[in-house]
């Protein structure tokens, strides 16, 4: 099984083909959440001009080019060699889990085929991302989440990744005030939070943040509180009108933990 997060190996195999260059300092910054990158590969054909982006990237942030000549039109050999170094690595036991970098569903199986072993598959991809890949991976992050990048406007999604482009340099409260008008009447969230909180809830209906968090990656893959806006799920939760959200110390003075609970229905 996986180690804890802290102490995580991570294999960090990005199908250079298939995403941005622009993404990819925000990219490592995320997966620093989940462990260390100590495999970082980027694959592609690195003759052609199209990846020039990538290569000042690559090596700032010691990722290895690993070539893979375009020898026929219309066929993806770099997915290939992706998956036969991910297979070899997972098979090696030399790493704890797995960021597949991609919008590509051509990744799917091998997403379950990591988690399957027993190992951790981080995917991150565009909001363009086929559901099976998003589904197949243990948790799956959305690149658009991970910047301001020019190109990538800070969307309000649900989790089918409906996007809504955002209007630029929007003053705090209007960010604040669109973020609280994307949650409300978002059926598909209330379900997921309704789910996730109900599950942990004790006796008196209270949960903890920390245990309503990993009911929601549980229940869907892709959950990120940024898609609608929130920096945090707390922040999400208290922008909420269907939630209560308390900070309670459990006494001996330990520090005090968040609390959540659904609001009595009128």
């Amino acid at each position: 099984m996986a180690k804890p997060t802290d102490d995580a190996r991570l294999a960090v195999l990005i199908d250079a083909d298939n995403a941005s260059a622009q993404h990819l300092e925000r990219l490592l910054v995320e997966i620093a959440k989940y462990g260390t990158a100590s495999v970082r590969r980027a694959y592609g054909d690195w003759t052609s001009t199209r990846l020039a982006k990538w290569k000042p990237g690559l090596l700032a942030h010691s990722v290895q080019p690993i070539q893979q000549f375009s020898y026929t039109v219309g066929k993806n050999s770099t997915d290939s060699a992706l998956i036969i170094d991910a297979m070899d690595l997972l098979h090696g036991g030399t790493v704890d889990g797995f960021c597949l970098v991609s919008s590509d569903s051509d990744f799917t199986r091998l997403a379950a085929r990591i988690r399957e072993q027993g190992l951790m598959a981080y995917g991150f991809g565009q909001l363009k991302t086929p559901k099976p890949f998003v589904a197949a991976c243990t948790k799956f992050v959305y690149v658009e989440n991970l910047g301001d990048a020019e190109d990538a406007p800070k969307p309000a999604v649900t989790t089918e990744a409906t996007v809504t482009k955002a209007k630029p340099a929007a003053a705090p409260d209007a960010t604040a005030t669109k973020a609280k008008r994307a949650i409300k009447g978002d059926t598909k969230l209330d379900k997921l939070l309704s789910e996730a909180v109900e599950t942990a809830a004790d006796d008196e209906g209270w949960a903890h943040l920390g245990a309503v968090g990993s009911n929601l990656s549980r229940l869907s893959s892709d959950f990120d509180s940024r898609s609608w806006g929130f920096a945090k799920l707390t922040d999400l939760l208290k922008a909420h009108p269907g939630y209560d959200v308390q900070s309670r110390s459990p006494g001996d003075g330990k520090p005090k933990v968040s609390v959540v609970r659904s609001k009595p229905r009128k």
